[in-house]
């Protein structure tokens, strides 16, 4: 059954183009994370993690990016962008910035740097943009989050969100070293 499901995963995330296939492996590692992002809140906070129900919202579009990659690789590719991007601002308004969420805006930069290439200069220029644009327009303007948590409960978020960013940013990294570059 494991074997039936890996098998599936491999053929859905599979595309001749080293970069999408990049991106719709990372959208797929989101989308197969997401179910377990409110257990570890939960462990951290308690009650209030019924917060990263938000994040469910993010998930069909991480989940349409290989569907999509499939007719149209360059849409695939900056839809893996957007949806990283909204499901940060997701988190941001969620959580509050002193939860260290904007952190994700990093591995969404990154991606935006790393799954264009130079002929896709302004694909990369926009999925670049978007999260710093985001981060400036949005820092600090999206009100309260919808829950307070205490300093203590703060720095363990943070700390969460730290360790799943540099994780996150280590992989795109890793399986972007090991991928057949892509000839123009």
């Amino acid at each position: 059954m494991l074997n039936d499901w890996m098998h599936r995963f491999q053929g859905y995330v599979a595309h001749p183009d080293p970069r999408t296939a990049l991106a719709n492996m990372v959208a797929l590692l989101i989308v197969s994370n997401q179910p377990f992002y409110p257990l570890y809140v939960y462990w951290i906070v308690g009650n209030p993690a019924w917060i990263t129900v938000v994040t469910f919202l993010s998930a069909p579009f991480f989940f349409a990016v290989p569907a999509l990659s499939r007719r149209n690789a360059l849409l695939g590719r900056i839809l893996m962008c957007v949806a990283g991007t909204f499901n940060t601002v997701l988190c941001m308004w969620a959580f509050g910035t002193a939860s260290g969420v904007e952190l994700f805006y990093l591995p969404c930069i990154l991606l935006g740097a790393i799954l264009f290439c130079a002929t896709e200069k302004a694909a990369a220029a926009f999925c670049v943009g978007l999260p710093m644009a985001a981060y400036l327009a949005l820092h600090g303007r999206l009100g309260a989050p919808l829950h307070v948590f205490t300093p203590a409960e703060y720095t363990s978020l943070v700390s969460l969100h730290a360790i799943s960013v540099g994780s996150l940013i280590a992989l795109i990294g890793y399986s972007s070293s090991t991928r057949s570059e892509v000839r123009p």
